[in-house]
């Protein structure tokens, strides 16, 4: 007889998982977040939909599935050349615009897939052109300027200028779009952000003039900017971090607006005690119980991505109340006092994030609590905490 069992059943598997703690990602809330953003788009400008870290951490290719189709959207935005393999792995035919560095090695096969690859390296031109010859067709590329973030991009200058010409002379490459990052677009004070707005369309309309050449897509906004700086929205907008109903920061309003969080935590209690008056909990035994006091296990900690930093500090919502973590957040699992609830019952949910009846906890909440700010905090969220989409 074997001493493991030959068929696995994914879906007992699966459900034992979701039994332990899951990611619940409300579609229907991403969906009415980027229309709300849509909505603010004056006519012919669109959407590009931000889901790079896999989509925040909410799940890359459902999003992606969810809004392709919208009217509004002009494709997708990610990070890496393995986030866009992955969406045309999964069936989006829509744009996909990769933001960052892109090493040599993928560039064929990027163009072979469609992806647009962002330029601004010496050696991309020469390097991308060799790679389009290979492919057989021409690569779609996006121009990256740097007006003030100081992170990838050309300096709006001479030897940007240069740079553009020798861009616009390279065969096999067809200069699809410019595009340029804010700062400080979540800031209330936008004067920074005007400054690169007026760096970026100068040296927008000097090619123009100087080349004859127009770009069809120039894009600068970002979350913040979409909802504070409408004269920035230009031809295309990316759409980030309100596309999932999170801040962009405290100085960035999103509930006026009508932007909801799309993502909760649930979990369960697993074990309930009663701690006596003087024993601890945890590592460090940083609580002792003053008194006799009810506390109940949930079998989540930070190899989920549930921060340390809550630990002594953070609180999680159990039959629509709140109830305060005792000592340090484990591994797999923390602790908390349900000394307070009048009825409480192993099996009973839990939901470190989100809402449960009239409470809610917010990842900005969280982020402030733990050191981490919302956007670590969902992205960081583990693939041990199975996704359940909902509408």
């Amino acid at each position: 007889m074997p001493p493991f069992p030959g068929n696995i059943d994914m879906e007992v598997i699966l459900q034992t998982e979701t039994d332990r703690g899951y990611v619940e990602v409300d579609l229907g809330a991403i969906t009415r977040n980027f229309r709300i953003c849509a909505d603010k788009m004056q006519h012919g400008q669109k959407l590009l939909a931000v889901i790079k870290a896999n989509g925040y951490g909410h799940g890359a290719v459902p999003v992606a599935r969810r809004l392709e189709g919208e009217p509004g959207l002009f494709g997708f935005a990610v990070a890496t050349a393995q986030e866009a393999y992955a969406l045309r792995g999964a069936g989006i035919t829509s744009p996909i615009l990769i933001l960052g560095y892109v090493a040599p090695e993928h560039y064929e096969r990027l163009i072979r897939s469609r992806v647009r690859i962002p330029v601004f390296r010496a050696d991309q031109p020469e390097q991308i052109a060799q790679a389009a010859a290979r492919a057989g067709e021409p690569a779609l590329v996006h121009l990256a300027v740097d007006t003030g973030m100081g992170r990838i991009g050309v300096r709006p200058d001479e030897e940007g200028m240069a740079y553009v010409r020798r861009l616009l002379q390279t065969k096999g490459i067809l200069a699809e779009g410019m595009f340029t990052h804010f700062a400080r677009a979540d800031e209330t004070d936008q004067s920074y952000s005007q400054l690169q707005l007026g760096r970026f369309t100068a040296f927008r309309d000097r090619i123009r003039e100087e080349t004859g050449f127009s770009f069809r897509y120039c894009h600068a906004s970002n979350s913040a900017a979409i909802l504070e700086l409408p004269e920035a929205h230009l031809d295309l907008a990316r759409i980030g971090i309100t596309l999932y109903g999170l801040e962009p920061s405290g100085e960035v309003d999103v509930v006026g607006p009508g932007l909801t969080p799309a993502l909760s935590v649930k979990s369960s209690i697993v074990f309930l005690k009663t701690l006596k008056q003087g024993e601890s909990v945890s590592y460090g035994s940083l609580y002792t119980a003053p008194e006799d006091r009810r506390v109940a296990t949930i079998p989540l900690g930070y190899a989920d991505g549930i921060p340390r930093g809550l630990s002594c500090k953070g609180s999680v919502l159990i039959r629509g109340q709140r109830c305060p973590i005792l000592g340090r957040v484990c591994m797999d699992q923390f602790m908390v006092d349900v000394t307070h609830l009048s009825e409480v019952s192993e099996g009973d949910e839990v939901v470190l994030l989100g809402r449960q009846g009239d409470e809610e906890i917010r990842a900005e909440e969280i982020g402030a609590i733990s050191g981490r700010f919302n956007y670590e905090l969902v992205c960081l969220l583990t693939e041990r905490l199975h996704r359940v989409y909902r509408e």
